[in-house]
């Protein structure tokens, strides 16, 4: 509680002091941004940084004056920093701002500015002006960053027997401006690395000496304002050879064949020379459905059938490539995407179209009618008794053919 009523002393008194420049300043003097500040560009305080009475400079405040270049200063992420208010004395009557933003009396010991576990939200710049005159008395340029951590290099050869190239980076981000160094040896003898206009931290160097026994070492070093670290790494000529991945992979059904995919890709284009110094494959496949890999390994070619694909399941195809003798193989290409042909469902005639094909199966797909025994008064008085059944028998047989007829032409 005393410490909530402290802070509200302070910042009342922070309040009487801006008053009291404000009243001391002449008519219609403006209280602008540091000068040398970039125009006073503001930016977002961290939350350990209060502002001075939570408001920026306004109109009618005091005038700047001085002018004074600031001074660059680097500290380390989470530390602590004191920074100094140029020559004034300690206990000189001062007023700081970071980006055009007042500071709150609190962070002050004297008439230094003290920063505890600093923040990237920290950097920025730092103005000191006297208090009364608001004369600018100096200025600091903070950044806020890390040393840097030991980098990590690797080389590779994917253009043999052409060179190699080497390409770096840090484990983790320093937040401020880095500069590395790269030497190469082959023996004794330094080479040149060429750096790479398009990739950034990576340069190339040329084979010299080919298939020979002598290693190369390449060694890199990083410093930035707050420290330094280097590696270095030594190597056989034919253990850093990786070619690119395999290039248009193309996966087709093969027609009638519903367990067969054929399979089509070609030599990267980055490999100088696939005739002196050939490249074999390797092939992964499965399905989609499925998460575990097929392999077939081909010493050379740039086609393969899979012969045990499953019947209409869409499957996924990779191709590695490695030179026939030394280095390591290659990352996987793009993935390809194909289904086993299918045959297409043979087309089957139903009752309804029955009608169209034949008109002689019309009536024997329909029951029979039942046939009625027809009174003796109904035949007239010359009829026998016997007459509807004689005529009904014969019409019932012939529809029960004609059914049968059609049964089979279905069939």
């Amino acid at each position: 509680m005393g410490g909530v009523k402290a802070a509200e002393r302070r910042g009342a008194g922070a309040e009487r002091a801006a008053a009291a420049a404000e009243a001391a300043a002449p008519a219609g003097a403006a209280r602008g941004s540091a000068a040398g500040s970039g125009g006073g560009a503001s930016s977002a305080l961290p939350a350990s940084l209060p502002a001075g009475g939570g408001r920026r400079a306004r109109r009618g405040a005091p005038a700047v004056r001085g002018r004074e270049t600031p001074h660059v200063q680097y500290e380390r992420l989470g530390s602590d920093v004191t920074l100094p208010c140029g020559t004034a004395s300690w206990d000189a009557a001062v007023t700081w701002r970071v980006n055009g933003t007042d500071l709150a009396p609190d962070l002050l010991n004297g008439s230094q500015l003290v920063l505890r576990s600093l923040e990237l939200g920290h950097g920025g710049l730092y103005a000191c002006f006297h208090r009364d005159s608001w004369h600018l008395r100096h200025q600091v340029l903070l950044h806020v960053g890390l040393p840097p951590r030991e980098p990590v290099l690797s080389c590779r050869s994917n253009t043999y027997p052409k060179g190699f190239y080497c390409s770096w980076h840090l484990p983790t981000p320093t937040y401020i401006p880095n500069t590395f160094n790269v030497t190469v040896l082959h023996g004794s003898k330094m080479m040149v690395c060429e750096k790479d206009p398009a990739v950034k931290n990576r340069c190339h160097i040329r084979y010299m000496h080919l298939f020979s026994t002598v290693k190369y070492k390449v060694s890199i070093s990083v410093s930035n304002a707050l420290g330094h670290n280097a590696t270095a790494i030594t190597f056989d000529e034919f253990t850093i050879v990786k070619p690119d991945p395999p290039e248009n992979v193309v996966a087709r059904p093969v027609p009638s064949n519903p367990r067969r995919l054929e399979v089509t890709w070609q030599t990267p284009s980055t490999w100088p020379d696939p005739e002196s110094f050939p490249l074999k494959f390797f092939l992964r496949y499965r399905p989609l459905i499925l998460d575990q890999w097929q392999h077939v390994e081909l010493s050379d070619g740039t086609a393969h059938t899979i012969t045990d694909a499953y019947a209409g399941k869409e499957y996924i195809i990779q191709v590695a490539a490695k030179d026939n003798e030394i280095g390591t193989w290659s990352d996987w290409s793009v993935a390809a995407h194909a289904t086993p042909w299918t045959e297409e469902p043979r087309h089957l005639t139903t009752e309804a179209q029955a009608p169209e094909t034949t008109t002689s199966t019309t009536s024997s797909l329909a029951p029979p009618p039942t046939t009625k025994i027809c009174d003796p008064g109904e035949l007239g008085s010359g009829g026998a008794a016997s007459a509807p059944s004689f005529v009904s028998v014969p019409v019932t047989l012939a529809l029960a053919a004609a059914a049968a007829t059609a049964s089979r032409l279905l069939i």
